[in-house]
């Protein structure tokens, strides 16, 4: 049987408020424009029961639930319960979106986001699920966590380090979420990932509703403009369209075990 090329958005978030007005219409559409797999991500502890009702609702939804860095102080033994409860669900396919973000000074310490996203990936551990993890000024110590659970595959969602940190992610087995950015002007280091990494570590991810690519920069993003996305990959590879996107939903599938 021939296998059919189509898009898997590795990160997204449609039960964000910014899709109250359209969801079903919109989750229908994109089924009919070539979407066949989204990967739901929570963030805060509110969004975890939305993202698994989505799952439920919608056959090529799937959901990945934990605690975001700027709401690490959300986290606690009660929601810790309730994440492990609900990862038993049978489209719960992964811990995220969790991470590390020293950008904002308003967020929680540093010390308590990484005491939060260690207690993630010791779920995902016990779990055998990968960690989809979000990573703003934070390199260095996320990197060290990923080393430190090699066991786990770690995802580095809308991937933005260097090309020998995106080599260190390759050799720890993770893999790296290729979003919008990559269309953008003023991406440079990016497209050197992307031409440097193989194919079967790459995933796309929209993080919609944000992070639209060129040319929908500044609208609400949505799963089927990662075709810009992957016409990109495509030309830095040389290779086609239809190749990129087998490749990446193959990863994703592998990833989360489909």
């Amino acid at each position: 049987m021939m296998e059919m090329a189509y898009i898997f958005d590795s990160h997204a978030h449609y039960d964000d408020e910014q899709f109250d007005e359209d969801r079903e219409d919109l989750l229908e559409e994109l089924k009919q424009k070539g979407v066949g797999g989204i990967l739901n991500m929570s963030s805060d502890y509110a969004s975890i029961k939305r993202t698994v009702d989505l799952t439920k609702k919608y056959d090529f939804i799937y959901g990945a639930i934990g605690i975001h860095p700027e709401n690490a102080d959300e986290y606690s033994e009660a929601v810790k319960e309730e994440i492990l409860a609900l990862l038993k669900e049978e489209k719960m396919k992964a811990i995220g979106e969790v991470g590390l973000d020293y950008y904002w000074e308003s967020n929680p310490p540093k010390e308590l986001q990484q005491k939060v996203l260690r207690d993630q990936y010791e779920i995902a551990r016990s779990l055998g699920l990968p960690v989809i993890l979000h990573d703003r000024e934070a390199h260095e110590d996320i990197l060290r966590m990923a080393k430190e659970y090699r066991d786990v595959t770690s995802v580095f969602h809308s991937y933005s380090g260097s090309v020998e940190m995106a080599r260190e992610i390759v050799k720890l087995g993770g893999y790296l979420g290729i979003s919008g950015v990559l269309t953008f002007k003023n991406s440079r280091k990016l497209p050197e990932v992307v031409k440097e990494i193989p194919l079967d570590r790459l995933l796309i991810e929209t993080d919609a509703p944000y992070m639209a690519p060129v040319p929908y920069r500044g609208k609400r993003n949505r799963s089927d403009y990662l075709l810009g996305v992957v016409e990109r990959i495509a030309e830095i590879k040389g290779i086609s369209v239809e190749e990129v996107l087998l490749a990446t939903a193959n990863n994703a599938r592998r990833l989360l075990k489909l």
